[in-house]
């Protein structure tokens, strides 16, 4: 098969999470442990380091891998959904997984993949760990991709554990109450390895300590020691300064120095462990996170004039942070260029956008997408007033012809929106 021909395969052959939503999602470590044995244990031929959360987990991945990078390591970094091609979701040093690997990968064992049938998500994860085993990568950051204790992922003896923060998502999966989100969050807390909490919040805290206890695991609340300060933030990067160290983060959006604390608390904990990353390491890393690992879609600036920004949460938790973002940049119109995935709580998300912006509802390239005319229906009813565009891009160009230069355009509402644009 050749590599499209591939990707086909797998996603009619197997359940993909990012078409099809919950059904997809298969609650217990079953499939993964037996797909590791296939494979002679790969995920215990290579350190890691395990990052869950609601929001921030990718962000936080990437911050890590480049550090580590920076500091001379050979660094694994498995991270998903992808945005624009599978192979994103594996890579070392920055450079994702060759196509000819996954190609291989499939063919070499598809009688089992075919007899056993995971998950996409499942033999994802068996693709990661095979990958890094076989790279031999130094450490890889293995990001959660739902959840945390029934996540496939979770089946890793990690250095240590972060998790970023916990707020209202997935909650016909994960639970109704931050407490119940917080406690699948915190399955990922292994016996005797430090845990990093990125983020205090009263209905959390005793969750995690609770659990970190159990498990006689050192528990560390990064914002306790790593309070950013002297915050400038412009379109060229986020500069902060944290214990008297000064640092300027690629990454753009007032609500990275949350993400940046737990980075830092991480840092902090390696070192004490062994690993050598100088301060050069960890500037250097915050400063070219994105040209060193890839990342995309978060709080990326695509155009100055009018200002165009793709961003991609999508989330009541998320959304309110970037929305404070939009607020402050003291643009005369904000446009938004949005798109919701059918399974999320809009009554929740749809009153935190501003009345006063001009909508373009549109609706991207996957089953799992709310139809525009639906959207914009619901939208209605919170005030926001908008058009229908189903097609994302077009729905840009319809943005772009409105917008004057001191305006703002904020694409989103959805990974997969972001996607096709970027």
């Amino acid at each position: 098969m050749t590599y499209k021909q591939t990707i086909s395969y797998l996603y009619d052959l197997l359940p993909v999470f990012h078409r099809i939503g919950a059904k997809a999602f298969k609650a217990d470590l079953s499939n993964t442990e037996k797909l590791c044995t296939y494979l002679n244990n790969p995920e215990k031929k290579f350190k890691s380091i395990h990052v869950a959360g609601t929001n921030g987990k990718g962000s936080t991945s990437h911050f890590l891998a480049a550090i580590l990078q920076s500091a001379g390591y050979k660094t694994g970094l498995y991270t998903s959904p992808h945005l624009k091609d599978y192979s994103e979701r594996f890579r070392i040093n920055g450079k994702p997984i060759s196509k000819q690997k996954i190609i291989s990968f499939v063919k070499k064992h598809q009688s089992f993949i075919e007899e056993m049938k995971p998950s996409f998500f499942e033999l994802s994860v068996a693709l990661a760990f095979d990958f890094f085993a076989d790279k031999q990568v130094d450490i890889a950051i293995i990001e959660v991709g739902l959840g945390g204790r029934l996540d496939s992922t979770n089946v890793i003896s990690p250095e240590l554990s972060l998790i970023t923060n916990i707020g209202l998502d997935h909650t016909d999966i994960l639970g109704d109450t931050l407490a119940k989100i917080a406690s699948e969050k915190a399955g990922i807390i292994k016996h005797e390895t430090p845990v990093v909490v990125s983020q205090r919040h009263p209905e959390t805290d005793t969750v995690f300590i609770e659990i970190a206890q159990k498990e006689q695991a050192d528990i560390h609340f990064a914002e306790d020691k790593y309070q950013p300060q002297n915050i400038q933030s412009n379109l060229n990067g986020l500069e902060l300064e944290v214990l008297g160290q000064k640092y300027t983060s690629q990454l753009l959006g007032n609500y990275q120095l949350k993400n940046i604390a737990g980075v830092l608390q991480a840092i902090d904990i390696l070192r004490n462990q062994g690993w050598q990353i100088s301060d050069d390491a960890v500037s250097q890393g915050l400063s070219q996170v994105c040209t060193l690992t890839g990342l995309q879609g978060r709080w990326q600036i695509l155009n100055q004039e009018p200002l165009i920004i793709a961003d991609t949460a999508h989330n009541e938790h998320g959304l309110k942070e970037t929305l404070a973002q939009i607020a402050i940049q003291n643009k005369n119109k904000t446009h938004f260029v949005l798109g919701f995935v059918r399974d999320k709580n809009l009554e929740k998300i749809l009153p935190l956008f501003p009345k006063t912006a001009k909508y373009y509802f549109c609706q991207a390239d996957s089953p799992r997408a709310l139809p525009a005319e639906e959207l914009q229906i619901l939208a209605c009813y919170y005030g926001l007033d908008g058009i229908t565009e189903p097609s994302v891009k077009k729905a840009l160009r319809l943005a772009k012809k409105n917008a004057k230069p001191n305006d703002l355009i904020y694409i989103g509402g959805s990974t997969f929106v972001v996607a096709e644009i970027l």
